[in-house]
């Protein structure tokens, strides 16, 4: 189990790049002008040389430095005493998240009435849908997020439901060896239990199975149940969860 969630960890890294990153014995410190907690934290990514005590007063430093919180994403492949540390030191839990993933097997595709619209490019208009579905307003990120979607290294499958002349479910499906990681999957909220999401991952999955995909993998927080009973009936399992340490500095 380790391995494979070293394996999705790496898959992770590679789908959702950050605006700044930085190596720092066996950690990668990721920033993006506080966007995310996943592309604004402290990662590992190899073996530590360095006492743990001087790693975290280091990354403390760069993040002050970038006037934003000082965040660890705590994971199964982290040291057990590590996490404690943090708590000691003043680290908050922040956004605990579940990640799923299944054998793309057990994929149970189910057929609705709505038309979901695949390319291979992330558009203007579809960064501008995720915008307005997320209420996304800050002026730093509408600036830097489309180029931090621009830098994904991988094969991307972009998936969009139009309604009325406006896109009203959006989702994107980012292949890597042979995974296909479901990210983005948002719903207009006026245009909910009319299946739009299981639509939106549906064709994300098919297309994924058709460019030689064999598991998929997500993440989802605990309390959306909507989503996770979803997840669920499309053939997910659960495989880990991991969450935030955080701390003004």
């Amino acid at each position: 189990m380790i391995d494979y969630i070293k394996t999705i960890e790496d898959l992770s890294l590679n789908a959702w790049p950050s605006h700044q990153m930085q190596i720092y014995d066996g950690w990668i410190l990721r920033f993006s002008y506080f966007y995310t907690h996943r592309t604004n934290c402290v990662e590992q990514i190899g073996p530590s040389s360095l006492p743990f005590e001087e790693k975290i007063k280091y990354c403390e430093e760069i993040y002050h430095y970038w006037n934003t919180p000082c965040i660890f994403k705590i994971t199964p492949l982290l040291p057990a005493a590590f996490d404690p540390m943090l708590e000691e030191l003043g680290y908050q839990v922040e956004h605990v998240t579940e990640v799923k993933s299944m054998d793309l097997n057990r994929f149970a595709y189910r057929p609705t009435d709505n038309k979901v619209e695949i390319s291979s490019k992330i558009t203007p208009q579809w960064l501008e849908t995720l915008f307005d579905l997320k209420n996304t307003t800050n002026p730093i990120h509408r600036r830097i997020v489309p180029t931090m979607y621009a830098a994904i290294p991988k094969k991307t499958i972009v998936a969009s439901i139009p309604i009325d002349g406006k896109i009203r479910a959006i989702g994107l499906g980012i292949l890597d060896r042979d995974h296909i990681g479901l990210y983005a999957i948002n719903v207009d909220a006026g245009y909910r239990r009319q299946h739009l999401g299981r639509s939106i991952c549906q064709e994300i999955l098919k297309a994924g199975i058709a460019k030689g995909a064999k598991r998929a993998y997500l993440q989802v927080v605990p309390d959306n149940f909507s989503a996770k009973n979803l997840y669920t009936s499309l053939g997910f399992e659960d495989t880990y969860t991991h969450w935030f340490r955080a701390k003004n500095v």
